[in-house]
């Protein structure tokens, strides 16, 4: 098993991209702190994939907004697994507006999550890493991380963000074995994404069937959504890297939409 016995946070982690993460982290032998802000769905996920095994999940309160909140969550996991091995800034959020139009509070809040969520948890995870020699810092990005579409200003904004935040977090964490990468999934069929195809269509005036076939999949070599299990699959492969030989990269995983 590639991640036997590795201490795992995965943010956002009740559902989704989370959890799908997370799914795969425990089949490989981890422990996995579940980090939600809903502790009651991040407990009721977490006995789900213990009961799967063979690695095991405990569920965690975390607003990764709040410092204090971040802060005693992880060490939480520090306190009552050893340490922490494996961290995955996945929580995130979607507001669509044209730029004249973006509320300022949303523009704020979706930074937050994304911006200020991944730095809160690398921050408070990286002494742990440090004390370890060793570590895995996953910021969850998107092909938004090189790209940009209409009515996403913010979240454009927050994905490129990422890239520069891990470069820096990979030269700092070099010396004490620690690396830093950015997956970038294509659309996946989340709820996150769901909402977006009736929103897209009223701010652009199309139908919802052309958001789906123009605007998400139109850049892909097949027209097929990327999968939870697709993403699990490269956060796996960061995660049990051996070297810093991968490290300050980005990955993309889009069937196709964006090529570099």
């Amino acid at each position: 098993m590639k991640l036997k016995d590795k201490v795992c946070i995965v943010t956002g982690a009740a559902r989704g991209i989370g959890e799908g993460i997370a799914r795969r982290y425990v089949e490989e032998g981890a422990r996995v702190a579940i980090a939600d802000l809903s502790l009651d769905a991040a407990q009721q996920t977490a006995g789900l994939l213990t009961e799967m095994g063979p690695g095991s999940a405990i569920g965690i309160a975390m607003d990764v907004t709040d410092e204090q909140s971040v802060d005693a969550g992880v060490a939480r996991v520090a306190e009552e697994s050893g340490g922490i091995d494996v961290l995955v800034s996945n929580a995130g959020i979607q507001i669509v507006h044209r730029v004249e139009d973006f509320p300022f509070a949303d523009w704020k809040k979706l930074l937050a999550i994304h911006l200020d969520g991944a730095f809160l948890t690398t921050k408070a995870c990286l002494p742990h890493m440090y004390k370890r020699k060793a570590g895995s810092v996953i910021l969850m990005g998107s092909v938004h991380s090189k790209e940009a579409s209409p009515l996403k200003s913010a979240y454009v904004t927050a994905k490129h963000g990422l890239l520069g935040l891990a470069r820096v977090i990979s030269k700092e964490g070099a010396a004490h074995g620690v690396r830093a990468n950015v997956i970038c999934p294509g659309f996946i069929k989340t709820p996150l994404v769901e909402k977006q195809i009736p929103e897209q269509a009223k701010a652009l005036g199309i139908s919802e069937k052309e958001v789906v076939e123009r605007i998400m999949l139109g850049g892909t070599v097949d027209k097929e959504f990327t999968t939870v299990e697709d993403v699990a699959e490269v956060a796996l492969l960061f995660a049990a890297f051996p070297t810093n030989a991968l490290t300050g990269q980005s990955l993309v995983v889009s069937h196709g939409w964006f090529m570099e």
